[in-house]
Parts: structure tokens; sequence; C-alpha cells
């Protein structure tokens, strides 16, 4: 049993050492805590495209007793290595927000499209983990009571790569 279990651990690291000295790996998973007006956690997942590129798309959400909120927004990501598992990344993306907001006796409620950038760094452990930082602007389309019609987005990530 001793012998089994061992193998099994032995063969887990070596698995988990060559997806870490991927670089980026294929897969990621994991959450996004940003800024961004309130809409601020996000479920982020990016999926490795060609050999510098990733598409990166997130699902925000706020509910509180004044406003419901939820976002998507997909970026297009190109990546570069800086140095082992430091990589920095830039990219373009879309997105779409709706929202609620009920107070007393206001009552307000919308949806917006907007266009975004994205610069960022990232570190990839040895460990199937990443963690990163980075800037999103995000210019809305339609003007509504919710937002103005900037919004910057500053977020720290952490994803589990698969």
């Amino acid at each position: 049993m001793k012998k089994i279990l061992l193998t099994g651990m032995i063969a887990l690291s070596a698995i988990f050492t060559s997806n870490a000295q991927e670089g980026v790996s294929k897969n990621a998973l994991g959450l996004r805590f940003g800024s961004n007006d309130g809409i601020g956690y996000e479920i982020s997942y990016q999926r490795a495209l060609k050999t510098n590129n990733r598409l990166e798309v997130d699902l925000g959400w706020r509910d509180d007793n004044k406003y419901n909120a939820v976002k998507l927004a997909g970026v297009y990501q190109w990546y570069w290595n800086i140095d082992g598992g430091f990589n920095w990344y830039a990219g373009v993306g879309a997105g779409i927000s709706s929202w609620n907001y009920e107070y007393q006796t206001a009552k307000a409620s919308g949806s917006t499209l907007f266009v975004a950038g994205q610069v960022g760094i990232e570190y990839n452990f040895d460990i199937p983990l990443q963690i990163s930082l980075d800037f999103r602007p995000e210019f809305y389309l339609n003007n509504n009571d919710y937002r103005d019609s900037f919004g910057p987005d500053i977020a720290l990530g952490l994803r589990y790569k698969f």
C-alpha cells in the first residue's frame, strides 16, 4: 500500500512539475477580485489559443441591499515571458452588464455594453497556481445612471492551472 501511495505521489508531482514548466497552462480557472464600481468579484476562466495568445472570460456579480448587478467580459490576450514564471500580458475585449437599484422609494435598472483593454503581470508557481495583477479600463457605449462612460477595473486574480 505504501509503494502504491508513494508511486502515485511521484506521478502527481511529475505531472504538476511538467505543467509548471510549460509556463502558461492550457486552462486556468479561479477568481478575480477587482474594484470596478462595485461589480468586483468575478469567476475567471483562461483558455490558451496559440503559443502566445489566450482568451479570458470573466463573470462578475454584486448582490447587496441596494444594488444587484451582473457583468460578463471577454478579453483576447497576448502574453510574453519576463523571466521564469513571470509573464506580462495585454489584450482587448468587450462585455455586457446589467444592474438593478432599489432603495426605499427609488428604483432604477439598466444594461450596458462596453469595450475594454487589459494589461497585467502574472506569476505561475511550480504548483498549479497562478497569481495576477491587472488593470482593465472599460469604456461604456451607452451611458446610464449606474455608470459613467469610463470604469477603471484593477484586480488581483488567483487561478488553478490545468
